[in-house]
């Protein structure tokens, strides 16, 4: 049985508008594909959000449709405030499928940047 691949996503720049982060890609082509439909998933494992600003910055992170920021999807921070010039990590194991963006929001433009280690496996 094969393993999943460990993974590095990003970093990528949080906007103070809400936007997509990190979603997980379908598998499309090929010749004979297994199974009728091949998505993947990400298995998320630990998430740091860095201030590389002077002063704090708040971050709000979702689960949800993309684009997302509905009441009830929160995930990891709601205002969360990340402190000047550091960092804070999230360690778990949280699985985002194909449906599943991973959106968030800084409380000022050009101030946090997001990355992440985990996971990538295949869901036939």
């Amino acid at each position: 049985m094969a393993a999943n691949k460990a993974i590095r996503l990003g970093p990528v720049a949080v906007a103070n508008a809400v936007g997509n982060l990190f979603n997980p890609p379908t598998i499309t082509g090929g010749v004979n594909p297994p199974g009728t439909s091949v998505n993947t998933y990400y298995i998320l494992r630990h998430i740091r959000v860095l201030n590389k600003t002077a002063g704090a910055v708040t971050f709000s992170g979702y689960i949800g449709a993309t684009g997302g920021s509905a009441a009830g999807t929160e995930f990891f921070g709601t205002a969360l405030s990340i402190p000047a010039n550091s960092y804070v990590d999230y360690y778990g194991a949280v699985r985002l499928d194909v449906a599943d963006f991973l959106t968030g929001v800084a409380g000022a433009t050009a101030s946090l940047v997001i990355e992440a280690e985990g996971e990538m496996g295949i869901a036939g």
